[in-house]
């Protein structure tokens, strides 16, 4: 059809009149590309003769295919090809010129043979149209003609589906532009093709399979067919410096690398890809190249259709020194935890002594009636017997006293059990009974019933409660007009949270202070050291709770606090 169009007058150099050779598929007003597209070429194979030859012969198309297209030359182009693969000057700009300069070279190959098939006929009856590759093009097929007046001038033409309508330039200077960005990301991030693994998901997925995890169970090579068929196709500098190699093409091949240190995570890398997951976020074990074991963070995003299904990006951050400081602050948190705790125990000396004394005191008065008793010409075993059982009660009543104070000022690392809250509270107003009794204040006690059980550590919540009944108790003690009153109660919300909360008739909190009432260090006593708050709400936060003050209605402050309800497991 093309070479209908031609003018039969060609220039004396060879080349055709050009505004004969443009073929009216468009308008000089067109902007753009219709879905389903043709561009078309007009070339002069002349000055190639002796390439053509030489592939005819038997030299090698893939080897030759530079050297031949360099001297095929534009002679015509329509508006599609300018739009595809022109420069900013346009058509002019191209005729004339060797194709080399604007044919994509991954596809020279391809051309080469297709013009040695239309002017030599070799091999004999080869194909004149054939599928390659392009940017452009989803499908694209390319197509060779002869004009057979003409034994110079072919004429190309590839069509296919237009997927993007940029020119192949704007997408190459888009790939570009991604590339240099991927390569300098302060992150590691390796590109990784898994085609092959994702053939084999929808295999098993129309075989039945519905679940991965036992499939693999019962199939472990499956995870060495992954970790073999998973390719890491591109990579950058900051993976290279990750791992420990010189370049990033060091790191190019089969993905099991990155998972040596961590089969586990390979397994929910496949089970999420499996399931459908657009991504995938855990901290794992990594063995680098240079014998390092590192903490990191890796994310798995997966494509999508119409995505590039090749495409599977992998992201690494190193968090071995966060995860290491961390740990330092877990640790300092706790010497500040037991330094609160041993705080609030000095100011429980007194209640604490008098809790220690009283079964002591028992003890004493026990042993001394039961030493008058044997001391009579006729003794009375049988009182003595009673005076010895009353003596070992008391006993093991002053060593559950000095186990809970011991358990309240020793380091322990966190204990996670479920508990019940209103036992906790029972085992908390022990510290504080005689605090409250000797005062002579009024304690109502509200329990819920049927609460849902916690999961937290048992000395932990106590230090909170007793901590807050200890600030209620100083609030009464600093005001001459409080009600010497304390109420607290605990329940359940309406959201599921089990809460606890306290309220004292004392004379309430500043409005200046209630927004740094939990602040380190933030103490309206004179001789505070303000961490007692404080570490109640790290407490209450570690444990997936909220923590709030606020003044009571009626007057005096109101402490709460709640906690998420044990899990079924």
């Amino acid at each position: 059809m093309a070479a209908a169009t031609l003018d039969k007058a060609a220039k004396p150099n060879g080349a055709m009149p050009r505004e004969s050779l443009v073929p009216r598929f468009h308008e000089p007003g067109h902007a753009g590309l219709d879905e389903d597209t043709t561009a078309w070429w007009a070339l002069d194979v002349s000055d190639a003769r002796s390439a053509i030859a030489a592939i005819a012969r038997g030299a090698e198309p893939h080897t030759m295919a530079a050297e031949l297209l360099a001297a095929v030359r534009i002679v015509d182009i329509d508006l599609n090809t300018v739009h595809l693969v022109g420069p900013y000057g346009g058509r002019r700009q191209m005729i004339g010129k060797s194709i080399t300069a604007y044919w994509p070279a991954e596809s020279w190959p391809a051309i080469a043979e297709l013009i040695v098939s239309a002017v030599a006929d070799f091999p004999p009856g080869a194909a004149r149209t054939r599928e390659i590759t392009s940017i452009a093009f989803d499908d694209a097929r390319l197509s060779i003609s002869a004009d057979k007046n003409r034994p110079d001038l072919v004429f190309i033409s590839i069509g296919g589906t237009v997927t993007d309508d940029r020119s192949l330039w704007a997408v190459r200077a888009s790939e570009e532009r991604y590339q240099k960005l991927i390569r300098h990301l302060p992150i590691a991030l390796l590109q990784v093709d898994a085609r092959e693994i994702g053939a084999t998901y929808e295999k098993l997925k129309r075989e039945g399979v519905s679940e991965l995890g036992p499939y693999m169970d019962a199939h472990p090579k499956l995870i060495d067919a992954a970790n073999a068929g998973v390719v890491v196709t591109e990579a950058n500098d900051h993976a290279a410096r990750l791992f420990g190699v010189e370049n990033p093409s060091d790191l190019i091949g089969p993905v099991s690398f990155v998972f040596a240190a961590s089969p586990q995570s390979a397994r929910r890398v496949m089970a999420a890809r499996f399931e459908g997951r657009r991504s995938l976020a855990e901290t794992m074990k990594l063995q680098t190249f240079d014998g390092r074991l590192l903490d990191v963070e890796i994310s798995v995003t997966y494509p999508r259709p119409p995505e590039r299904l090749d495409v599977t990006l992998i992201s690494i951050e190193d968090i071995t020194d966060r995860l290491r400081t961390e740990a330092q602050l877990r640790e300092l948190q706790a010497d500040y935890t037991r330094a609160a705790r041993i705080s609030m125990l000095g100011e429980l000396a007194t209640s604490i002594a008098h809790e220690v004394n009283q079964p002591l005191s028992a003890i004493v008065t026990n042993a001394e009636t039961s030493l008058r008793w044997l001391s009579r010409p006729d003794p009375n075993f049988a009182k003595v017997g009673q005076l010895t059982s009353r003596i070992a009660g008391s006993a093991r009543q002053a060593s559950e006293i000095v186990q809970r104070i011991r358990g309240m000022a020793v380091q322990h690392a966190p204990e996670r059990e479920r508990l019940d809250l209103n036992k906790i509270v029972d085992e908390a107003l022990l510290f504080v009974r005689h605090e409250i009794e000797s005062r002579a204040i009024e304690l109502s006690i509200r329990l819920g019933e049927a609460l849902p059980d916690i999961c937290g550590d048992r000395v932990q919540l106590q230090q909170v409660i007793v901590n807050l009944l200890l600030n209620a108790v100083q609030a009464l003690g600093h005001s001459d007009a409080a009600r010497g009153t304390i109420d607290l109660h605990t329940a359940k919300d309406t959201e599921g949270m089990v809460t606890f909360a306290i309220h004292d008739g004392g004379p309430g909190i500043s409005g200046n202070d209630l927004d740094h009432i939990f602040d380190s260090f933030f103490t309206t006593k004179d001789d505070g050291m303000g961490i007692g708050l404080a570490i109640c709400q790290s407490i209450i936060t570690a444990h997936g709770g909220a923590i709030a003050a606020d003044n009571h209605p009626e007057g005096g402050a109101l402490f709460r606090f709640s906690l998420p309800a044990a899990s079924v497991d």
